[in-house]
């Protein structure tokens, strides 16, 4: 099988529990693709722009054969900017994975195949890159997935509302809130989602709490 020899730059592969999205605290195997066409102001895998090693579909299968788990992440970066990740998930899809994929808000979904959930990471104005955000991909995100806006102070949050009101995406699929780590407290945000009674569900990143924030690969 030709596509299975394609190869793909991938930064790491390792099998930890999810700590986000609303699959936290499950057993996960995370496939990271290197390379990301964003650049946002508190980004945490930094060294996922350009490290990395080229694996075959059928290598990357291999290795993650022996993790006793059946869920898998592909993240990155931006897994979506490498051509091969579509024959990625449709393989992973095959030995009957049950695949997520962790992607921006700034690149098309049409491709990615109907079976695997979305978590989409529409980006806030802390980030610097909201104006990158391509709300047409709307029409692509189904009730399965998951919208998550990371939020850094109040703007963020005030502007993440008005958004879910614009585009109505309430009724769309479970929308997530991240506090940016160790930026913003935790508790005024829980009081703004209380205070205003939005459905939104708050999310710590768990694996930071458990491992900490500079822990590579867990």
């Amino acid at each position: 099988n030709l596509r299975a020899l394609m190869k793909l730059k991938i930064n790491e592969i390792f099998h930890s529990i999810q700590g986000e999205s609303s699959y936290t605290g499950l057993p996960c195997i995370f496939i990271r693709l290197t390379y990301c066409n964003l650049r946002c102001s508190y980004c945490d895998t930094e060294y996922a722009f350009y490290e990395g090693s080229d694996m075959t579909i059928k290598e990357i299968l291999n290795k993650i054969e022996k993790y006793p788990t059946n869920l898998v992440m592909v993240t990155g970066g931006e897994p979506l900017i490498q051509k091969g990740c579509i024959d990625l998930m449709n393989q992973l899809l095959r030995k009957n994975y049950d695949v997520m994929i962790e992607t921006s808000g700034s690149l098309s979904l049409d491709e990615v195949p109907k079976n695997v959930i979305k978590i989409v990471d529409f980006k806030c104005p802390t980030s610097n890159m909201k104006d990158k955000n391509d709300w047409t991909i709307i029409k692509d995100i189904n009730q399965e997935d998951e919208i998550k806006f990371v939020i850094g102070n109040r703007q963020d949050y005030d502007w993440s509302k008005e958004m879910i009101k614009e585009y109505n995406l309430n009724k769309i699929c479970p929308i997530l809130f991240s506090p940016v780590y160790d930026k913003i407290n935790m508790e005024d945000l829980s009081k703004w989602i209380l205070e205003d009674g939005i459905k939104v569900r708050l999310q710590i990143q768990l694996h930071k709490h458990i491992w900490g924030a500079d822990k590579k690969g867990v």
